[in-house]
């Protein structure tokens, strides 16, 4: 598999670029110092507006400048960077179609940027590490900067981003640099600045699912020492997925953000850059379809079976989870599992919506002061972003678990003031390139919640207890009848009076109870929580030093240190209405301990259904609290050496960290104890089960850089191991957060963590680290001819769980729900990328006009979805293309492009996981990526 990725990558890059190079000469163009460049700047913005370089004129054949960044908090060409760090233009952006982050994995192989259930809290991963799962208490593996202000969470920048200069990805923790510390890597995106020179822009694209979005700008100056800028961009488009039931369509696009700026430089020491923003979106999100299939041989078809005689028509379906036919029996639509789940039709229930808010703006003052031979660097920044989503989230027809669109809908608002200051310069001769900071933030987070059972939850769940608990057990007997979805309890009517007489009833005695309890979960209908608040400050400080010292003319040593100090808060308020739980464990838990094993299985049940993710009123007004404090030192050693002025290689090591904190999900609260939900959460509920430690990582990296006339080549061999591993997952119970590690010898033998039983796999020695990420990165461009720039990269990881795993670094066991991780790749952590991607861009005669034609690919390895790695949630491995060709008058005044984004329209999932209350025995659900799309774009400036 890996072979054919590699050789379908080179063949992409060999078939797109052959035209071009058909039709060139052979440049005998002097090239000048500007030709040793990376590709890709070309100091235009995403739309087509001036950028920083705008002045830059470059060579054709090499069709950029050098690409500066600051990823060490200097500036500093690309390839005299002695760490992993993929620079991608505005050109770059501009052609690859990327309007936010999640469109950078088609130009950035070690980045993979997904969302789920809710784009809230959108997943970017780096080497497959990443923060897996929708918990906003889980800060991001990988830490999204704009402007130099840290981002809450990286789904907070999934959404338009506006002009840009550039965009940096760093690869491996971050810690000595930039004002937040994380673990697995950073985006930093810099946006396009006021200019002193007067310049408009604007653009105008539509494509398919009705897509148009509009963008538009102006910069200029307004005295000789103030320049502003201001940029809008507006998108609208229709869902990918069709609700069949509502006649609507979801996952739809209703988004814009304007950006102004102020830039005032009073001298040529002394600059302010003002930036103010607000982004909105008013869209549906997130829908889900069932994943076709089911284990192999296992199909039984729609018609019937011995439960249910009557059928329902064919094709077939899984039938290895007895729960489908009974969702059947109530209302669900068969097609949703049995139309292709790349139709894109869904089946949710009548009147329930996926209709969200998102609101996202903020301020940040940034001055750079030159105080002679020392330079001061203050980045001030207040954001809020606040997120509401609806949402059928059982994605079935029948009602059993929904989220009221409204603002508790999922809510989530953060509110956070950062403040970082720099100092740097150089002593020695030079010798010493020193720079010291302070970091400080102040993040308010509050969640609200309003998920509750559905109308037909009862019905659902106690139908789902008679005929799979019931029915088989009675089969043959006088109560094989007993089944009945249209009945209270879904018992027969005909047959409840002797399920509960004690002379007749397998119950016993007992019976009555039972039958009072299956009619006491029938009643838990629309009840649940009603706007539960949980409410944590983070305060965050910090000091760090970087130090770039000279040894030689050619051999460079980078020694960095931070010091981090975090603590957290939470408060909590619960508010919930389902009365029926308590009243259900009151009259059943004396009979969960009883002798005859059907009637404590039946009872404890009852309960946990009636009960379930902790859903009780039980809770109503209980307010919990509690705090963490934790320090941790990271820091950084780099040698680096340039043989030539041309080649730079490099070693270091880095130790990074991301902070722990608290898991905010009531189902949690009780830890996860098998008994928990039957003994109820006032028995065994304390706030430290919703704790979860510190991620630490120790990283390893050789390097070399090589960038001489007309081409750039860079190679990186990398290890990083993950202690405290913070992994989130739905354990079909609970969502819990484990952090995982290794341990080298286990209690009860190596396979202890693989089994399912909670009560074996205890470490009886020594924890160590439980992930390993691993591998090299290739990364190349070249202009073998004027206006013609080819670029590849690769990278292969291999991100592991270790073979003994452990639940925490005290060790405990592993939770059973993760039996399948030991030994095997992480989720959504493919072991082999290939990027490539083809840009011309000719003169055509002597009009003026040019021509654009662009391709890129991203060939991907298989992966699993899925948190828990269960095998039907596997994705095979793909091949993504975009496509662009377009026509641009004189000096790109105007332009006209046709455009594709997945261009041959591969489909393929990003998340799947386990359906709520349906997932056990091979049914599931998964979050597909989208589909092809295309269209035209008109854009001007002057």
């Amino acid at each position: 598999m890996k072979s054919a990725l590699l050789a379908s990558a080179c063949a992409l890059v060999v078939i797109s670029s052959a035209p071009a190079l058909a039709q060139q000469e052979p440049s005998t163009q002097p090239l000048d110092a500007a030709d040793v460049a990376d590709p890709g700047v070309t100091g235009q913005n995403e739309e087509g507006a001036d950028a920083a370089q705008v002045d830059v004129v470059p060579s054709p054949r090499a069709q950029a400048d050098t690409i500066v960044i600051t990823a060490q908090g200097r500036e500093q060409q690309l390839s005299d960077v002695p760490i992993s760090v993929s620079a991608v233009s505005a050109e770059q952006l501009q052609n690859s179609g990327a309007n936010d982050i999640r469109e950078l994995n088609q130009v950035a192989p070690s980045l993979l940027v997904s969302s789920t259930g809710n784009e809230a809290n959108g997943s970017a991963r780096i080497r497959g590490i990443g923060t897996v799962g929708d918990n906003p208490g889980l800060e991001s593996s990988v830490a999204v900067f704009v402007d130099g202000v840290y981002r809450s969470r990286s789904g907070a920048a999934l959404n338009e981003i506006g002009p840009v200069d550039r965009v940096e990805v760093l690869r491996g923790p971050q810690g000595t640099l930039f004002g937040r510390n994380a673990s697995a890597g950073l985006i930093n995106i810099v946006t396009a600045a006021p200019e002193f020179d007067f310049g408009a822009y604007g653009a105008g694209t539509y494509g398919n699912y009705d897509f148009y979005r509009l963008e538009g700008g102006v910069t200029g100056p307004l005295t000789d020492t103030i320049a502003a800028r201001i940029d809008g961009v507006y998108s609208k488009r229709d869902g990918f997925y069709d609700d069949v039931v509502n006649d609507t369509t979801v996952n739809n696009r209703d988004r814009y953000l304007v950006r102004g700026q102020v830039a005032f430089e009073p001298t040529e020491d002394l600059q302010f850059r003002l930036i103010g923003d607000y982004s909105k979106k008013d869209e549906a999100c997130c829908a889900a379809v069932f994943i076709d299939g089911g284990t192999p041989g296992a199909n039984i078809p729609l018609s019937g079976d011995a439960a249910n005689p009557q059928g329902y028509g064919d094709p077939l379906i899984s039938a290895a989870n007895p729960i489908i036919p009974v969702l059947l029996d109530l209302g669900q639509d068969p097609r949703a599992f049995t139309d292709d789940m790349y139709d894109r039709n869904i089946y949710p229930t009548a009147g329930r919506s996926y209709e969200g808010k998102t609101e996202d703006w903020g301020a940040s003052l940034q001055a750079d002061w030159n105080l002679g031979g020392i330079e001061l660097t203050s980045i001030t920044g207040y954001r809020e972003y606040l997120n509401q989503q609806g949402g059928d989230t059982d994605y079935t027809t029948v009602d059993i678990l929904y989220r009221e669109p409204g603002p508790d809908a999922g809510s989530r608002k953060f509110e956070t003031f950062s403040q970082e200051l720099r100092l740097q310069g150089s002593l020695f001769d030079d010798r010493l390139d020193w720079l010291v900071g302070g970091y400080f933030a102040n993040e308010d987070l509050t969640v609200r919640d309003n998920l509750k059972f559905g109308t037909e939850y009862g019905r659902f769940a106690t139908c789902r207890v008679s005929r799979t608990s019931l029915a088989p057990l009675f089969a043959g007997s006088p109560l094989a009848g007993i089944y009945d979805p249209t009945a209270a309890g879904c018992l027969n009517p005909a047959l409840a009076p002797a399920l509960a007489a004690p002379g007749i009833s397998p119950f016993g005695a007992d019976g009555a109870a039972i039958v009072a309890g299956f009619n006491r979960l029938d009643s838990v209908n629309d009840v649940g929580s009603n706007g539960s608040r949980y409410m944590q400050n983070s305060k965050n400080f910090a000091v760090f030093t970087h130090n770039i010292i000279h040894v030689t003319d050619t051999v460079d040593l980078t020694l960095g240190l931070r010091y981090t100090n975090e603590t957290k808060k939470l408060d909590t308020e619960f508010n919930n209405t389902n009365t029926i739980c308590p009243v259900q464990r009151e009259a059943l838990l004396p009979l969960t301990q009883s002798a005859n094993p059907l009637t404590s299985g039946i009872a404890a049940g009852l309960i946990s259904l009636s009960c379930q993710g902790n859903s009780t009123s039980e809770l109503n007004g209980l307010d919990v609290s509690d705090k963490r404090d934790e320090s941790e030192f990271t820091g950084t050693a780099v040698l680096s050496w340039k043989p030539t002025p041309d080649l730079m290689t490099y070693a270091s090591y880095s130790r990074g960290y991301k902070a722990g904190g608290f898991n905010l999900d009531r189902s949690a609260l009780n830890g996860q104890a098998a008994n928990a939900v039957v003994l109820g959460p006032l028995a065994l509920a304390d706030p430290a089960n919703l704790q979860f430690d510190q991620e630490e990582v120790d990283a390893y990296e050789i390097g070399a850089k090589y960038a001489a006339r007309g081409m750039s080549f860079s190679v990186a061999a990398f290890r990083q191991e993950f202690s405290n591993f913070q992994l989130n997952t739905f354990n079909r119970t609970v969502f819990l957060v484990q952090n995982i590690n290794g341990c080298d010898e286990l209690d009860g033998g190596d396979d202890a963590d693989t089994d399912a039983s909670a009560a074996t796999g205890a470490c009886a020695g020594d924890t160590e680290p439980g992930v390993i990420s691993q591998g090299v990165e290739l990364e190349a461009s070249i202009n073998p001819a004027d206006y013609l720039n080819l670029t590849a990269a690769l990278t292969y990881a291999d991100t592991t769980y270790e073979d003994n795993l452990v639940g925490n670094d005290s060790g405990i066991a592993l939770d059973p729900a993760l039996r399948l991780l030991p030994g095997d790749n992480l989720s959504n952590a493919p072991e082999t990328v290939v990027t490539s991607s083809v840009s011309w861009a000719p003169p055509i005669g002597n009009s003026g006009l040019s021509g654009l034609f662009y391709l890129n690919a991203r060939v991907t390895s298989d992966y699993n979805t899925g948190s828990d790695l269960l095998p039907a949630k596997e994705q095979d491995g793909f091949v993504l293309v975009n496509g662009r060709i377009g026509i641009r008058g004189p000096e790109e005044a105007w332009a006209v492009e046709l455009w594709g984004q997945n261009l041959f329209n591969e489909d393929y999932t990003q998340v799947g996981f386990n359906t709520p209350f349906i997932a056990p025995n091979q049914t599931y659900s998964a979050f597909l990526a989208e589909p092809r799309t295309y269209g035209v774009t008109v854009r001007g400036r002057f």
